[in-house]
């Protein structure tokens, strides 16, 4: 295994996505990691970044910035499944399964057994193009647990199936931890798998904060690392950039407090002073540490691209 996961099978590294050169970050200095046998919830609202965070964990997109570190066994299950495919819903099974690995009797029987389990068994010889939603979605859901996956991960996958299929996911879901596996889930329902999740992760902004008990979130990276807190004012009526961290204190006149890991507080302070206009800012301070002891941060190498991004001691010395 990679070092670098530190006991998970896949670690986000400072990972940033957008889908245009010079374009607003859908994600930004996003950083945890997943370990075996754990059920992590991603929460966010409509057009937050969850499913873009998704395939990037999946491995369908690769990131802007940043590393994604490890790569399990990974399946996947996307909010829209491409019905249009020429296959019956047993052929594609049996495809999938020999493509993830299986022996041709292997998927065969696999997708036997997936498609009785998920209430779909009358449906193994019509083609895809002719299934209903609720059909479809079955089969998006039996592909990706047909040979036993590392790495699950379910995009709104409970979406579309019956009351029966829905108790169904919900136990080969528990199947999968059990025996080790980890799943990551995206559902728009809150009850979804109630007291079974061990973390559960919110999109906000451009950062992916971890949802503490008490209903807060906080920065994902904060148990691993000092923090910094970052203190800015900005322009007039300026709208606030998207940085990662949690935002502890924002005014209506335009002044922001952000606590962030001290190894993002680049990526912070670099969206804050190159902001359009740019924020000026006040302080940077690590909580609980003696005046200039504040780390420097690691910065990436600088490009044309991405400037180098100030230290924290340089911001103090401006």
């Amino acid at each position: 295994m990679d070092s670098d996961l530190e006991g998970a099978v896949l670690r986000l590294d400072g990972v940033g996505r957008r889908y245009a050169m010079g374009g607003p970050w859908v994600l930004r200095g996003v950083g945890f990691g997943i370990g075996a046998g754990t059920l992590v919830r991603i929460e966010g609202a409509n057009g937050t970044g969850k499913s873009t965070l998704l395939r990037l964990l999946a491995g369908i997109d690769a990131p802007t910035e940043g590393r994604v570190a490890g790569r399990p066994r990974t399946a996947y299950v996307p909010e829209r499944f491409p019905a249009a495919l020429p296959f019956t819903a047993a052929g594609y099974l049996t495809h999938l399964g020999r493509v993830h690995g299986l022996a041709k009797g292997a998927a065969e029987r696999g997708a036997r057994e997936w498609l009785e389990r998920f209430g779909a068994a009358s449906h193994a010889g019509t083609p895809l193009s002719e299934l209903s939603k609720g059909s479809s979605q079955k089969v998006a859901v039996a592909q990706a647990l047909l040979a036993g996956p590392e790495l699950l991960v379910l995009d709104e996958a409970w979406t579309g199936l019956d009351a029966a299929a829905r108790g169904e996911l919900d136990r080969a879901v528990a199947e999968r931890v059990a025996d080790g596996g980890a799943v990551v889930f995206v559902d728009h329902d809150p009850l979804r798998l109630p007291g079974t999740v061990d973390v559960t992760y919110a999109v906000v902004g451009s950062a992916v904060n971890v949802r503490t008990p008490d209903g807060t979130s906080r920065d994902a990276t904060a148990s691993e690392g000092p923090s910094v807190v970052i203190e800015a004012q900005g322009p007039p009526g300026a709208a606030q950039p998207s940085v990662p961290g949690v935002v502890t204190a924002h005014s209506s006149q335009g002044a922001l407090r952000l606590t962030v890991a001290a190894t993002h507080s680049d990526v912070a302070l670099r969206a804050l002073l190159t902001a359009r206009p740019p924020w000026h800012v006040v302080s940077v301070s690590v909580p609980g540490a003696a005046p200039g002891s504040v780390p420097a941060p690691a910065s990436a190498e600088p490009s044309a691209a991405h400037p180098a991004a100030p230290t924290t001691s340089e911001v103090r010395d401006r």
